[in-house]
């Protein structure tokens, strides 16, 4: 019984810096989107379009 509440105790004392630790890199992998020449990025779409001159 002791034992049970020992390790009970001590898991959740370090699930939150085990979360935390989890969380640190978080936006750090992502890539910048870079498109051909002639083309710009289209945040819309999600994808690069041609440049259009009116």
């Amino acid at each position: 019984m002791k034992l049970r509440i020992i390790v009970t105790a001590t898991v959740l004392g370090l699930a939150p810096g085990l979360a935390l630790a989890m969380g640190c890199n978080y936006g750090h992998d992502q890539q910048t989107q870079s498109c051909a020449p002639g083309t710009v990025w289209d945040g819309d779409s999600q994808s690069c379009a041609p440049i259009v001159n009116s």
